[in-house]
């Protein structure tokens, strides 16, 4: 059944997404001045990553999903965390690029796994200007400069010809690219599941709501994501991608909001409603949510950082200490191996300066060490 945006009541919604839009654009601003914006966005990556396998059904822990991404998992690591890790790496390269790229069709088939996209004209090889000269080669010439008349009508025919290139090769470029796709196995994908249909039919949401105020239009994605269901084994993408789109409309220019941590402490059953209007209230809630962890864990950073500056005080310039401050405020816990690695210093070295900071340890082992923030 197609996804009907027609039929939506506003004034139950307006009240939340009034809200939910203030606290958002509240965090945007702070952060723009924020002197731990990028630790922040660092550890927002993590706890996103592992909050999307959470609503999966999926238990991953943040220390392992640290450990895995530094390449120092101390087991082998499981499928969950591994989806998790890719969750990640798909935030990490949404925050990388431009505001639109991931809704763009490049981005789409990017983070869709459809492949990367070919330029028309490739990689800037073909339709390359060749200068002509005027006469013909045959005749001599006493001119030893190009002619400028000459150049300017091959850039004009050079143009000419990709673009005759790109009119009569688009219309086949995708069936192709969808032909060059390997098959995927049965057993692991119901293959009446079409995918792209489905993404089609989301797009068109998309389109349909652009008139809408971003943050409702922000819920109606959500809910629309969930109930077609896109994507057989990549369904926390859609909240990467609608965070992504308040990032493309200012909303959350300067940070990719972590929707999935603020479903999570929505309730199933209103985000599984029968009707509509709950469900989509339920998103609208759930972006006011992120939002609120958000600002709550951005002071708990600022508090830690300045704390950890007055050790700070009369040190010498070649001191560790500074790097270790930002490397604790860009992690959800921090390991011995870690720091060794990271400030390039002994073991000994990193136990010695983990013991200035005064942070809090997790582990309680001796063999095996982590800390965190207080």
């Amino acid at each position: 059944m197609t996804y009907d945006v027609t039929k939506l009541p506003l004034e139950p919604l307006i009240g939340p997404v009034t809200r939910a839009t203030e606290l958002l654009a509240r965090l945007d601003e702070r952060l723009a001045r924020s002197s731990v914006r990028e630790g922040w966005i660092e550890r927002q990556n993590f706890a996103d990553a592992a909050a999307a396998l959470w609503l999966e059904g999926e238990l991953v822990h943040l220390e392992d999903l640290v450990l895995h991404d530094a390449h120092m998992d101390v087991r082998a690591p499981t499928h969950e965390l591994t989806r998790a890790h890719a969750v990640l790496r798909a935030r990490r390269q949404v925050i990388a690029r431009a505001p639109d790229w991931a809704l763009g069709r490049d981005g789409l088939r990017q983070l869709t796994g459809r492949g990367n996209m070919a330029s028309p004209a490739g990689d800037g090889r073909e339709g390359e200007v060749i200068s002509v000269p005027a006469s013909g080669a045959d005749e001599p010439s006493d001119m030893d400069e190009p002619d400028p008349l000459a150049q300017e009508l091959a850039a004009i025919d050079a143009m000419l010809e990709r673009t005759t290139k790109v009119l009569d090769g688009g219309a086949m470029l995708a069936r192709k690219e969808a032909a060059s796709q390997p098959p995927r196995p049965a057993l692991v994908y119901d293959l009446d599941w079409d995918e792209d249909a489905r993404l089609a039919e989301w797009q068109d949401v998309l389109a349909q709501t652009r008139e809408l105020p971003v943050t409702l239009r922000a819920a109606v994605l959500l809910d629309a994501w969930w109930e077609i269901e896109v994507l057989q084994h990549a369904a926390w993408l859609g909240p990467l991608l609608v965070g992504a789109l308040l990032r493309q409309e200012g909303v959350a220019a300067g940070h990719l909001t972590s929707l999935n941590l603020g479903t999570k402490n929505i309730p199933r059953e209103r985000r599984r409603a029968r009707i509509r209007t709950d469900r989509v209230l339920a998103f609208v809630d759930a972006i006011q949510e992120a939002a609120l962890a958000g600002l709550k864990e951005h002071d708990r950073l600022m508090m830690a950082r300045s704390q950890m500056e007055r050790r700070l005080r009369q040190r010498r310039t070649s001191s560790k200490l500074p790097d270790l401050v930002e490397l604790v405020l860009s992690r959800p816990v921090v390991f011995t191996g870690m720091i060794q690695e990271a400030l390039k210093i002994s073991k000994q070295g990193a136990l010695n300066l983990v013991g200035e900071l005064n942070l809090r340890e997790m582990t309680g082992r001796e063999r095996f060490r982590a800390w965190g923030l207080i």
